[in-house]
């Protein structure tokens, strides 16, 4: 111990002494703590990511609520707006589903006294059945009931686009093509009967649940409205005009119109000459505004007749004023004593609300300018100055006529170069009539067989021989009489076009995409536009190669997703225009005399206004489902009719699969159990928007072939068409082979040497050389070939649709054979 005068030193740590970790208190702070700090204070500032994780469970669950209110708001002040006073009247639809009822019956319950309705009789869109509108102040609305006719399926379809309820009144199949067509809008329906009241007492109830059986197949969310007194018409008017809408997405971001009166004015020979000899003339349309506000500087589209553009929008007086009583009916001379815009007594004016500024309407340009010298050079590049002086010094020798330059003998062609103007389904379509032959055998046996005498066996008895042959030769008589009459109503063309178009189904689903390698026409020709891929998946190909001379008129986004969310944005902003439930007139000028003929023979006329850019024509892509009622082969490139959303055209399309890869094979025919996309040169419409496939036969009964959906707007997407060349194994041995029947000469065996062979028993090889001079090849595979097996080579080339787009769909086709022109797309040679 050391002495008290000595100073005492302290322990010094040494470097291995363990530390621990300070406690961090005051710098971290619970919830609680920040909430009493806090009391309830949001900073004005913007919430930074930290402090936006910081908000409490109970604030989010508000925000939450306070969205959900919001929207329910909006939803609820949408519905009470239509049919209201500031809001379009409800469009209500009466189809007839059965060939013995009466819609005039219904129309007449509706518009009876007891429904405590003041009806306005007018002839909507140019005398469209038995149409009116109808008034009920006691329920503060109004409607348009229209009448449709079930036969005409292009009638229906365009007006049920537009409709948010309709009214259908019994279920046959008379009706199924416009039940097709409302359920593709997502119209609501709500199903009358009558009769019922008329039955007894002990019989109603069965038979409405029987109905009801009935019908909810079809609409299993449609209501049974028995339809025989004015207590059942008031009930019906109340559930039309309460029901839950639904919203379609096309008709939501646009503005439309159903017409209610259309006049036809022709232009004079003033505004110019050319107008006048190919009967234009201006359009003026009346009707309410529904969608989005309409603008007089954007185009409309015309439903089956194309893209127009207006010159004023007009706001005459509306004629469904709803503060109408049923004490005070409305006279035939006060119809427009109410103005909606500024409510003046007497006979308003028509005002004009806006002209359209040359400078600013949209163009009806629908296809680019075609520059025929765009793309050529005037001095050539080096690679082709090199490329020419190799051929300068690799002449070839041919014989040419005495005093012919060089010059000239460039231009003479070869034999070889003469035979390109093949098409390629010559030989992709050869019939068998070996079949023919033995069923004409066969019935020309049968025929023999009958004209032999029945009563040669009985020699006995003579007169019954006579009567028994007299009886045969009368019901041979009526038999024929009776096949000639049937015979009368079959089309034989068409049996024959149907009858080759199975076949080359079945052969295309026995045997997929393979063809035969013709004998006459090297293979090297032939399939000169085709090429071998290594893998499908995963081999480049370029979507700027070779494009067709159509692809020069087209329009092409640099991205069309970024460009519609844009123009949809842009659209749901506006505010200016005629507003939505306005009571209008649309001039619309240089429209063909043919529209106003279409409406004067009672077919509805709908008006849509179209988006920037929905003019212009461009590649699009639908995804389709095949319908299963349609059980008929339906082949590519067969034109079709298109139900677009609110456009209606004829095209022929292209079918590939719908795949995520940047090649997509191509579809021969409409496959039933996959989906298919659907390619087409159409204008450019932004989706959200249904889409109906009809065939049209030539007596205009359209035939439903598949729904869908708008995909994209792609002209870059690549489809490949596939062709599969076979061969068959003539010896066999351990790892080679020799094939024959795939060539039928030595060039085309080391022409398509590079190209990559499979078999249908997942063999894979390759071309090792050529034996002899008949087309007989040594082929080296992975594992050794069963003799069962077939020796495959794909080849690929890219296809593209026809041209054929035409807006005018008419009631009945004009041809029942017509010659095709053969696009310079479609032909596998230059």
């Amino acid at each position: 111990m050391a002495a008290d005068g000595e100073k005492q030193q302290g322990h010094r740590a040494g470097i291995y002494k363990q530390k621990n970790k300070e406690h961090k208190h005051g710098k971290h702070r619970t919830k609680g703590e920040i909430e009493r700090e806090n009391k309830g204070r949001v900073s004005v500032i913007t919430l930074t990511k930290k402090q936006r994780k910081e908000l409490r469970k109970m604030d989010r669950r508000h925000k939450a609520n306070q969205l959900r209110r919001n929207k329910k708001d909006q939803v609820l002040t949408e519905k009470r707006r239509l049919g209201s006073r500031d809001g379009p009247p409800h469009l209500v639809a009466v189809v007839s589903l059965h060939a013995g009822a009466d819609a005039g019956a219904v129309t007449k319950l509706l518009r009876g006294d007891g429904a405590g309705g003041v009806v306005h009789q007018e002839q909507c869109v140019g005398g469209v059945g038995d149409s009116f509108g109808l008034i009920l102040p006691r329920f503060k609305q109004r409607f348009i009931f229209l009448s449709l006719s079930t036969g005409e399926n292009s009638c229906c379809s365009e007006t049920l686009k537009l409709m948010c309820e309709n009214n259908v009144e019994d279920m046959k199949i008379l009706g199924f093509y416009c039940l097709i067509s409302c359920v593709s809008a997502e119209s609501h329906a709500a199903l009358v009967c009558q009769g019922v009241a008329d039955l007894p007492v002990k019989k109603r109830v069965e038979s409405r649940r029987a109905l009801s059986k009935i019908t909810e197949v079809r609409f299993p969310d449609a209501r049974l409205f028995p339809l025989d007194t004015e207590q059942d018409a008031t009930l019906l008017l109340r559930h039309l005009g309460a029901q839950r809408q639904r919203k379609l997405g096309f008709r939501s971001r646009r503005s439309h119109l159903l017409a209610q009166q259309v006049t036809f004015t022709p232009n004079s020979p003033a505004e110019g000459a050319a107008g006048g000899a190919t009967g234009l003339g201006t359009l003026r349309v009346s009707g309410y505004v529904r969608g989005r506000p309409l603008r007089v500087d954007r185009l409309v589209h015309i439903s089956g007749h194309g893209d127009f553009q207006l010159s004023q929008i007009d706001a005459p007086p509306d004629p469904l004023p709803l503060h109408l009583t049923p004490a005070r009916p409305a006279k035939p001379g006060k119809e427009g004593d109410v103005d909606m815009m500024d409510g003046g007594e007497g006979e308003a004016p028509v005002r004009v609300l806006m002209k359209a500024d040359p400078s600013c309407r949209e163009s009806l340009q629908a296809e680019a300018e075609v520059d025929p010298m765009d793309g050529e050079q005037t001095w050539p590049t080096e690679t082709e100055l090199l490329e020419a002086e190799e051929a300068r010094k690799n002449k070839r020798v041919m014989k040419v006529p005495k005093g012919t330059s060089d010059y000239q003998a460039t231009w003479i062609v070869d034999e070889e170069e003469e035979n390109g103007d093949v098409d390629e389904e010559s030989s992709d379509d050869d019939d068998d009539d070996d079949g023919d032959d033995m069923m004409d055998e066969a019935m020309d046996g049968d025929d023999e067989e009958n004209s032999q005498d029945p009563g040669s066996g009985c020699a006995s008895d003579e007169e019954e021989d006579d009567e028994e042959e007299e009886q045969e030769e009368l019901c041979s008589t009526e038999r024929a009489g009776a096949d000639q009459r049937y015979d009368d109503h079959m089309d034989e063309e068409a049996e024959e076009e149907g009858l080759k178009v199975y076949r080359e189904a079945r052969s295309h689903e026995m045997f997929p995409d393979e063809v035969d390698t013709p004998l006459d026409v090297a293979a090297r020709i032939r399939f000169q536009r085709y090429r071998g891929l290594k893998s499908f998946r995963s081999s480049p190909w370029d979507p700027m190669e070779n494009l067709p001379l159509n692809y020069s008129r087209i329009f092409q986004f640099q991205s069309y997703e970024r460009t519609r969310r844009r123009i949809l944005a842009e659209a749901a902003a506006e505010e200016d225009g005629a507003m939505d439930g306005w009571y209008v007139t649309l001039h619309v000028v240089d429209v063909p005399v043919s529209v106003m003929e279409s409406v004067q023979s009672g077919r509805p006329l709908v008006l849509v206004s179209l988006l920037p850019h929905e003019q212009k024509m461009s590649v699009m892509h639908v995804l389709v489902h095949r319908h299963p009622s349609n059980t008929e082969p339906i082949k590519s490139k067969e034109e079709l009719v298109f139900h677009c959303g609110f456009r209606r055209f004829r095209a022929s399309p292209i079918f590939s699969q719908h795949t995520s890869a940047d090649k997509h094979k191509m579809e021969r025919f409409l496959r039933p159990d996959a989906p298919t996309v659907v390619s087409v040169y159409a204008p450019i419409t932004f989706p959200p928007a249904g889409v109906l496939l009809f065939k049209q036969r030539s007596d205009g009964i359209q035939d439903l072939v598949a729904t869908g959906s708008l995909l994209s707007c792609d002209p870059q997407r690549v489809v490949l068409k596939r062709i599969v060349l076979s061969g068959h194994p003539f010896k066999i041995n351990r790892r080679s082979a020799v094939v024959r029947y795939m060539f039928f000469n030595r060039d085309d065996i080391m022409w398509f040497k590079p190209v990559e062979l499979r078999t249908k028993w997942g063999r894979r090889g390759h071309i090792k050389e050529a034996l002899g001079t008949h087309g007989h090849m040594k082929c080296v595979f992975d594992n050794q070939l069963r003799s069962q097996d077939t020796v495959l080579m794909n080849l690929y080339k890219r296809v593209y649709p026809r041209w054929t787009y035409d807006p005018y769909v008419p009631p009945t086709l004009p041809w029942v054979k017509k010659e095709v022109t053969v696009d310079v797309s479609d032909l596998d040679m230059e």
